[in-house]
């Protein structure tokens, strides 16, 4: 039951991962914040990690994300070649597929890169307050983690993902839109702790 319990966290992960690439090329308005519908997602990718390093241990999440890494180069790779690859002469939506997935595809690349950095200091993070705390106070080590590995995240990502498309995303912009933005993935943050305590009970029940 317990490896049941743990694919089910990382099948989650990596779904989320997936969605919040694919859908997240669409702005929305959340609490007055122009934020990408992914930001919905992003909180999981956090948490799972944090649960899973909590449960099995650093090596362990570590090799989840990495096997996650791997997946969304793939994803990556596949949609590339999937908006270069010549439309067939009786399917005419290929200006719709490419500007959709396009779009999706530099967000892809972003999200990687952001990834990489956010993902490896979130558990290093994790890990390194778990030990100051002697294991205690799962919410501090849940929230100090996370906050500044979305603040990483967040940077990385939307530099990488929209730097330079328009003369009106300068550095400044972007950091004025980071801010914000950053701070409503703190809110969902901070409104996911009791799940994080849910599932570590769950994951340590014997049944």
């Amino acid at each position: 039951m317990q490896t049941y319990k743990k694919d089910f966290l990382v099948c989650l992960y990596m779904g989320c991962m997936i969605l919040a690439n694919l859908l997240g090329s669409k702005i929305t308005t959340l609490f007055g914040v122009r934020v990408s519908v992914g930001i919905f997602f992003v909180p999981v990718l956090f948490l799972t990690t944090d649960v899973i390093g909590e449960v099995y241990g650093k090596k362990e999440a570590h090799r989840i994300v990495a096997f996650s890494l791997v997946i969304l180069l793939l994803t990556l790779t596949m949609t590339a070649l999937a908006i270069v690859l010549p439309a067939n002469p009786s399917w005419d939506n290929q200006a719709a597929y490419a500007s959709v997935f396009g779009s999706s595809l530099r967000m892809m690349v972003a999200s990687f890169i952001g990834f990489f950095f956010s993902q490896f200091y979130d558990i290093w993070a994790f890990e390194f307050w778990k030990t100051r705390t002697g294991g205690r106070f799962l919410w501090l080590r849940n929230n100090a983690s996370t906050i500044v590995s979305q603040l990483i995240d967040s940077i990385v990502f939307m530099f990488a993902a929209f730097y330079g498309i328009s003369p009106q995303f300068t550095a400044a912009f972007i950091v004025s839109l980071i801010i914000p933005y950053w701070l409503c993935k703190v809110v969902l943050a901070l409104l996911d702790t009791p799940v994080c305590y849910l599932l570590v009970y769950w994951l340590r029940r014997g049944s």
